[in-house]
């Protein structure tokens, strides 16, 4: 049995399995090129944000530097890709993406919370799976990276929540949260057969 030895992360309704870790440690190549393509979309996310709520001046400021960040770490990410020799290239996207962004409501301001809280839980997801990688990972080189990049994660999925906190009353974000907590974790109950950061 693995041990983990991750803080136990507060919004997320139920930790990583072990056979995540496992199978992220047998294919770090793939994650790593995956891992790409999160930041990336990590970035793309906040922007999108930003334009459809372009008079929210708290989340404009907020969701740039987050943004501007994420591109950081793409590239980041991209020179290890280089120096292990994977080219980058497309991958199938696991179901997780897609099935969050189906819960999202359609009518305002409900959307903008969901949003938000949906964006934290993927941040919230992706620090503790970076803490797992770090804990697991052979190389010792790549382990560190990995830390290091924790509290970046850590401090985005916080400042998804303090937004939706302030744009929304508590107990609205509180009990919406809790919903989509849970239906994050039933998404990610059954592993996906190829290896992803959020598989």
């Amino acid at each position: 049995m693995l041990e983990t030895g991750v803080p136990k992360i507060k919004i997320l309704q139920r930790p990583t399995q072990e056979a995540w870790i496992e199978q992220a440690i047998a294919n770090l190549d793939i994650i790593l090129l995956d891992h790409s393509h999160c930041e990336r979309k990590a970035a793309s996310a906040a922007l999108n944000l930003m334009f459809r709520y372009p008079s929210y001046a708290k989340l404009v400021r907020q969701l740039t530097a987050i943004a501007q960040e994420e591109l950081e770490h793409f590239e980041l990410v991209n020179q290890w890709l280089d120096r292990r020799g994977i080219p980058l290239a497309p991958l199938n996207a696991p179901p997780y993406g897609a099935a969050l962004k189906a819960l999202a409501r359609h009518n305002e301001p409900q959307r903008c919370l969901d949003l938000l809280l949906l964006s934290s839980l993927i941040e919230a997801r992706s620090h503790e799976r970076l803490g797992l990688l770090a804990q697991h990972c052979p190389d010792p080189e790549l382990a560190r990276f990995y830390h290091g990049l924790m509290a970046s994660e850590a401090r985005h999925y916080g400042i998804y929540w303090v937004l939706a906190d302030h744009y929304f009353e508590r107990p609205v974000v509180m009990a919406r949260l809790e919903e989509l907590a849970e239906a994050e974790s039933q998404i990610l109950a059954t592993l996906h057969p190829e290896p992803r950061i959020h598989s």
